[in-house]
């Protein structure tokens, strides 16, 4: 089995890409989708009433 060490800056690089790369990332993918679900529904049930 290998040991693995773990340093600061493998931590570091780790919260970078989960901070600054994917969060913003899963943000966006996220109100794009919902947006384009409403956009969806909007042009096959016609826009809403009120």
């Amino acid at each position: 089995m290998e040991d693995v060490t773990h340093t600061k800056r493998d931590e570091r690089i780790a919260f970078v890409l989960l901070a600054v790369v994917l969060a913003p990332a899963l943000a966006v993918a996220i109100v794009g989708g919902y947006g384009f679900i409403i956009w969806m529904s909007q042009l096959v049930l016609g826009p809403p009433t009120g």
